[in-house]
């Protein structure tokens, strides 16, 4: 009886096996590179994403109560913004989020929020340091954040 040799058995990794490690590293690496996202940047869009949807609720009670309302940043440190035109009890914030951040209005002293419902073009810059971020509105369409490439 003749005995066949077994096959030896093969030593390493299969590439099945390399591929899945390497699957697993890189999304290891991107969720590590989303956690170390500026906290400045994330803080800035926040306040950007909050102020607009301020403006805009500004903006519908001044055409409800047929009022005109305007919009400015104080220029004290960490004072925030003033809505003139409202009530002082409406419930709408008068603070920044974060104390750091600083609101200009630009080619005017105030930003004009009705209550005609065509407003014109204004556009507000927020910086939180050396960050920056742009809200603008054409007159129509509500207040949104403009893209870097976007801005004059």
């Amino acid at each position: 009886m003749r005995h066949t040799p077994k096959r030896a058995r093969a030593r390493g990794f299969t590439l099945l096996e390399l591929l899945v490690v390497v699957m697993i590293i890189g999304i290891a690496v991107g969720m590590a590179t989303l956690a170390l996202r500026d906290a400045d940047a994330n803080r800035l869009e926040e306040e950007g994403a909050r102020l607009a949807a301020l403006f805009e609720g500004a903006r519908a009670r001044a055409r409800a109560e047929g009022t005109e309302v305007l919009w400015q940043p104080k220029r004290e440190i960490g004072n925030g913004f003033t809505f003139t035109g409202l009530p002082p009890d409406s419930g709408i914030p008068t603070h920044w989020l974060d104390e750091r951040t600083r609101g200009e209005i630009i080619g005017a002293p105030v930003l004009r929020l009705g209550p005609e419902p065509v407003i014109g073009a204004q556009r507000v810059v927020l910086r939180i340091e050396d960050r920056q971020l742009v809200l603008a509105t054409d007159g129509l369409g509500p207040f949104v954040v403009v893209a870097p490439e976007e801005q004059p």
